[in-house]
């Protein structure tokens, strides 16, 4: 027969197992609630990025669109056979990128590689305008030879470009050339 000392020490170590089950299933208990509640806020976080790369889909859109048309009429108004010019918005290690592209014949080409100075020069004249025009900022560009790289006979044309955006759009120019 177990002594009374032995009994209490028996009966301390089940009391003692109780209260570590109890303990381990509340904890239990606490750690599903926060697995629910961390899997709860996952979904949202999910559906909220699903939001915001609609938007930015779309705000990619209308940026392609606005800039696009603001290059390709700046290349148009300077050049007899212009290039079509493209922005396209990549997503490249889970970056968004833009890709500048000049469009003749249905082929793309880099700006860099396909085109000479010139077409680079009004392509990067065209490309500050959009930046100007969708910014807050005072509608004023200072210039240092901007057209160094076009052929003296479109040299007017690209003038004449100039004076057009700055009466129609507001914008002054300030201007350095030879």
């Amino acid at each position: 027969m177990l002594m009374n000392s032995q009994l209490n020490r028996l009966l301390e170590i089940q009391l003692a197992h109780l209260n570590k089950a109890e303990f381990y299933k509340e904890l239990l208990a606490d750690t599903r609630t926060n697995l629910d509640l961390a899997e709860q806020a996952y979904r949202d976080a999910l559906k909220a990025r699903e939001v915001i790369n609609i938007v930015a889909k779309e705000t990619q859109q209308q940026l392609e669109m606005r800039i696009t048309n603001i290059v390709t009429m700046a290349l148009a108004a300077v050049f007899p056979d212009p290039y079509e010019f493209k922005l396209v918005f990549n997503e490249r290690r889970n970056q968004t990128e833009a890709d500048l592209l000049l469009v003749r014949d249905g082929e793309e080409l880099s700006p860099v590689e396909g085109a000479g100075g010139g077409v680079l020069d009004v392509v990067s004249f065209a490309l500050r305008i959009a930046v100007l025009l969708m910014s807050n900022h005072r509608r004023i560009i200072i210039l240092d030879e901007p057209f160094r790289h076009l052929s003296a006979d479109l040299q007017p044309k690209a003038s004449e470009m100039m004076k057009m955006l700055s009466d129609k759009l507001g914008i002054q120019f300030i201007m350095v050339s030879h």
